[in-house]
Formats: C-alpha cells, sequence, structure tokens
C-alpha cells in the first residue's frame, strides 16, 4: 500500500545531502526505523475505484528489464540520503507486482540487496492479484526472497467482482489463496465492503469464505468514491452509511471470534501477524520511495522531508536512469507535522507512546497540548502518562479527530 499524504506544492528540483544537512528548526535526536517501498505500475485492467498510480499493460507488453534498470538507478541516486540506514522492511506494491515474473522479483531483491543493508529478518511484502495466479507462482515469489504475499481478492462474490472490475473470479481466488497458505508462513487477505448492491447476508458469506482460509492478516477496506476514477464518473450506488457501519461491526464481531485483533483502523490480524512495513508508516517510521509515483518519507537532524517520483511509467523510466528521478522534493513545514504524525499514528487502536511524538517529529508535546485538549474534551482520546490512544468514539470519528491537529484547526 502508498500512504496517503497531504498533497505538497512542487519544488524547483531534487537536493543533495548537504542541503539536507544544512541547520533548521527542528532537532530529531535519533532517525526512526527505514523502510523501502518499490512501486510497479502495471495492471491487466484499470479498476473502477482505483486512484493509485497504475496504468494498464498495452498488447500485454511490459518493458520489465528496463524497469528493473530505471529501479536501481533511482536506488542508487537515493543512496546518499539514507547512508549507513538498516531497512527493516520492503514492499513491493503496485499496480499489480505479480505480473512481474519470479526471475524479475529475484533479480530486484538482489540488487536491493547488494546496495542496501537488510535487518536479517526483514519482511519483504509483495501485492499478488488472483488474475494473475498460475500454481507454483507464488512459490517461485517465495524462492527469490519475498516474506509475506498481499492477496488482493476484495469479494468472494463474482457479480461484486465483475462490478469492481476485477479480473478474478471467485475460484481463482480460492485457488491464490491455498498456494499463498502453503508457500508462506504469514500472507495477508484484502478484502472490501459496502460494495454496490451489497446486503449484509453477502458480506457474511464472503467474511465466511474469507474466515475459511484463515488467512493470518486481513485488511478491509470500505468502497469509497475516489476523485479522477471511472466511479467518481458514473458513481454506483453503494450501501447507505447505516448499512455500511453494520457491516464494520460484523467484520470486527466475525474477526475477532476467528482470534484477530484490529490493532488498525482496516487491519486485523493474529498475534505475530501485524504487517512490520505498515506499521511503520503508521508509527510515523521512515520510508524510501522508488518506481514511478511512489513517496518517500526522509528524517534528517533538522528536518523531514518528502519526495514524489515521476508517474508515468516511460517519463519516469527515462529521469530515473539519467539519474533524476524525484519530481517534487518539499521540506515539510513545522506547522504541518503535527498533523502529518497524527493522520498516521491515531490510525492505531493503540495510539502513540508520549515521547514518539517528540522523536518523530523533532517538536515538543506541548506544541499539541490545546489540540489534545480538545480531543480529550470531545470522547475522542484517552490520555496517560506513557501512551496517548484513540477511545471508541475517536476510532469511529478518525477524520473528526485527525483535523483538530490541523494547523489551521
Amino acid at each position: 500500500m502508498i500512504p496517503i499524504v497531504p498533497a505538497s506544492p512542487a519544488a524547483p528540483g531534487p537536493k543533495d545531502i548537504q542541503h539536507y544537512m544544512r541547520p533548521g528548526t527542528l532537532q530529531l535526536g535519533a532517525l526512526p526505523p527505514l523502510s523501502l517501498y518499490v512501486h510497479l505500475p502495471w495492471c491487466l485492467k484499470k479498476c473502477p475505484y482505483c486512484d493509485f498510480n497504475s496504468h494498464e499493460m498495452r498488447a500485454a507488453e511490459m518493458p520489465e528489464q528496463r524497469y528493473l534498470d530505471a529501479l536501481v538507478a533511482d536506488l542508487e541516486a537515493a543512496l546518499p540520503l539514507i547512508w549507513g540506514r538498516t531497512i527493516h522492511s520492503i514492499f513491493i506494491g503496485g499496480g499489480t507486482p505479480s505480473l512481474f515474473s519470479p526471475q524479475a522479483i529475484d533479480r530486484l531483491l538482489g540488487d536491493i540487496r547488494a546496495r542496501l543493508k537488510l535487518e536479517p529478518d526483514c519482511e519483504i511484502t509483495l501485492e499478488a492479484n488472483p488474475g494473475t495466479f498460475e500454481k507454483d507462482r507464488f512459490k517461485a515469489f517465495r524462492s527469490a526472497g519475498v516474506t509475506r504475499l498481499s492477496v488482493g481478492v476484495q469479494s468472494f462474490n463474482d457479480a461484486h467482482l465483475q462490478a469492481l472490475g476485477r479480473v478474478h473470479d471467485r475460484a481463482q481466488a480460492i485457488a491464490a489463496l491455498e498456494e499463498a497458505a502453503q508457500s508462506f508462513d504469514t500472507f495477508n487477505l484484502d478484502l472490501m465492503y459496502a460494495l454496490p448492491g451489497q446486503t449484509l447476508d453477502q458480506l457474511e458469506q464472503d467474511l465466511a469464505q474469507a474466515m475459511a482460509m484463515m488467512p493470518p492478516h486481513l485488511s478491509v477496506y470500505h468502497l469509497t468514491i475516489e476523485p479522477n476514477t471511472y466511479f467518481a464518473k458514473f458513481p454506483p450506488q453503494i450501501p447507505e452509511d447505516d448499512l455500511a457501519y453494520a457491516m464494520l461491526d460484523r467484520i470486527t464481531e466475525v474477526t475477532t471470534g476467528a482470534g484477530m485483533e484490529r490493532y488498525e483502523i482496516s487491519a486485523y490480524a493474529k498475534p505475530g501477524h501485524r504487517c512490520w512495513h505498515n506499521l511503520n508508516y503508521w508509527q510515523f517510521g521512515d520510508y524510501l520511495g522508488i518506481g514511478a509515483g511512489a513517496h518517500s518519507k526522509l528524517s534528517f537532524a533538522h528536518r523531514v522531508v518528502r519526495q514524489v517520483r515521476y508517474r508515468d511509467p516511460k517519463l519516469y523510466m527515462d529521469k530515473a536512469l539519467a539519474g533524476q528521478a524525484r519530481a517534487q522534493d518539499d521540506e515539510v513545514a513545522r506547522a504541518e507535522l503535527p498533523f502529518e504524525f497524527m493522520l498516521n499514528a491515531l490510525r492505531l487502536r493503540q495510539g502513540f507512546a508520549v515521547q514518539q511524538f517528540a522523536e518523530r517529529t523533532g517538536l515538543p508535546l506541548t506544541a499539541i497540548e490545546a489540540a489534545l485538549q480538545q480531543a480529550e474534551d470531545k470522547g475522542l482520546i484517552e490520555r496517560g502518562l506513557a501512551r496517548i490512544r484513540p477511545t471508541e468514539r475517536g476510532f469511529d470519528f478518525l477524520s473528526d479527530l485527525q483535523s483538530l491537529f490541523l494547523a489551521d484547526a
């Protein structure tokens, strides 16, 4: 998954390490954990709800090797910004990364290992679409070094899959999950709810089939109509809010009964199977993003920086191979850091450790005292000496809670 970040204006151009290391108004005592995100942008078909940077393959052609060359060039150009830091997790997202051959993923991970220091237990996740599944393909990804598969099922109902524009059907989804379970010690099942025309009974059927696959981790997303998508132009009839809330309540009941904990607003996991890569996003950790349209968030002693790569795959390849993959390069303003931190940290059921705010933003807790007091008065957070977390009400009205920390709130 690509983390959601506020839009930033285009910067004049990429900065070098001397620019990032100059004195500034922030004081970060230590750098947070660092992850790597790799974006592979092609899909068999663009889904009508998708607002990610994904592009349909034309004539079944994909410049696999040239794109890998561009990724390596992009990574090498970024190395001075993360020199000496260890990578805790890698996430290969898209698009549909499982369109790339296992041999290409093996090459990609080999190129990464040759240039970066990885933790011995580094989590390496690959997003996979059941429509690209063939026997032993997932096993080959495991042999290439992938440790975790994230399977985008969305639904087990063929009519709903068709309405969502998915290229797989129920039978393919089940077959893909069976192989994922055989090939990986941990995997994630992606499901969506509040689908066009979906009833509570149909959600129950999706949940029953999902739980029958015994996934160690489940990600569940409410279908939302995003700008600049096909559904934005031609909106489908989706369930009313009351029905959608009832569906979410049922999801939480069923997953709890299956021994899964809702540890994040959209994530449920059995013990020991939380997604470390996404946890790093939510804890305001650092991540280097390479690939077309990829985002980065990098910390330095006196500033936090966001970067964006060129979105168009062909332009990205041309620019990356010329050592100029970054389209945007912006320092996060001091006044915006509290909202950026809370946009992520408050998604977690357990919230965040008090000292983590200062460690990750370089700001004192007093910078958000007024907003914290307001959130507490509204019953949206619980505050202790060591931890701040959303209440049940705060979790239900997360956007309202997060908005209290906007710079102009």
